[in-house]
């Protein structure tokens, strides 16, 4: 086994922003472990990933219970990695993870409830091999289970010393506000909320991104290049082995219409003109906003990581080019 030792200029290399108002810094890239860690995975390959994002400055790993597949293997994974790579360095690192969506068979192995989110945070501690998480989400909404008891359950977690903060995902900006309200009032450290959000999918700025504001609540966004689509793998239509082109997959060939094609080609144009990807744009454009804490990646090779990372120096835009980006946006 070879032994893993930090780059020593980790810290140089990349940039950092206070997460609401509180006393976390993240990174302006965190990594993402929902594809490429999973049992189907190559593992070396993810070890890889890891330790190129920490080389790199990126000191936050984002899980939940359900990450694969199969559900649990990713946090079992990451596990194996960590104790056996970043033990030595857990007090470096921002360790997350959620529960919310469906876990297991029953009643309490889904949504909401104070069982559900208790039961679940157990198993991923065990499964990871750690004695807290640094943040534990709520992954969606209840619409049944009172936000009071969720809320309650957050609560309870950090008093029990199995987080440190606590954070939601995919709330309405109302709902959002009621849940500070709860966790005020527990004084319960309500750290983040984890929103979709990229060029195609823009709902956050109808309210959302307001209320984070006001409250004092950061974001990470995941999804920042709409599953592969905000990439130059589409330019052209559907490439064999994308997404779009597996059958059953995470995204749905038939969004991928000559419209859709025309508006990314148009975008493309713009990175090229930047000298950037079209995904270091994405991430750019998604970064000028200050109430966006951190940018969630999901990569499966090292290199799409390091161009991520490379998309960093240079995060300006003229009023020219967001203008443009917004009429192909509206169009």
């Amino acid at each position: 086994m070879n032994t893993y030792t930090a780059a020593e200029d980790r810290y140089d290399k990349m940039q950092y922003r206070r997460c609401g108002k509180s006393g976390i810094l993240l990174p302006l890239l965190s990594l993402g472990l929902w594809h490429n860690f999973g049992d189907v995975d190559d593992f070396e390959n993810s070890r890889q990933l890891l330790r190129t994002a920490f080389d790199n400055g990126i000191i936050h790993f984002d899980l939940a219970n359900n990450y694969g597949p199969p559900y649990g293997s990713a946090e079992k994974n990451f596990g194996k990695i960590f104790a056996e790579d970043f033990k030595r360095y857990r007090d470096e690192l921002i360790i997350s993870t959620k529960a919310g969506w469906d876990m297991w068979p029953g009643p309490y192995g889904n949504f909401g409830s104070r069982k559900y989110l208790i039961a679940s945070l157990n198993q991923s501690l065990k499964r990871m091999g750690l004695d807290y998480v640094d943040i534990f989400y709520h992954h969606r909404p209840d619409p049944d289970t009172p936000l009071e008891e969720t809320m309650g359950a957050l609560d309870q977690i950090v008093r029990q010393g199995k987080a440190l903060y606590v954070g939601i995902s995919q709330y309405s900006a109302e709902d959002t506000a009621k849940a500070a309200a709860i966790l005020k009032e527990q004084k319960t450290p309500f750290l983040i909320h984890q929103p979709r959000y990229n060029m195609l999918d823009r709902w956050v700025e109808n309210g959302l991104l307001e209320t984070l504001e006001k409250e004092g609540i950061g974001s990470i966004v995941f999804s920042p290049l709409e599953q592969g689509i905000l990439t130059s793998k589409y330019l052209k239509g559907i490439p064999d082995n994308s997404r779009a082109a597996i059958e059953g997959g995470y995204l749905d060939k038939s969004l991928i219409t000559p419209a859709l094609v025309e508006k990314v080609q148009k975008l493309n144009s713009i990175a090229e003109r930047r000298n950037q990807s079209l995904a270091q744009m994405a991430i750019a454009w998604l970064l000028k906003d200050e109430r966006v804490t951190s940018v969630l990646v999901g990569v499966s090779r090292v290199s799409q990581l390091e161009d991520n990372i490379n998309g960093l120096q240079n995060l300006k835009f003229t009023s020219e080019e967001l203008q443009e980006i917004e009429n192909i946006l509206k169009d």
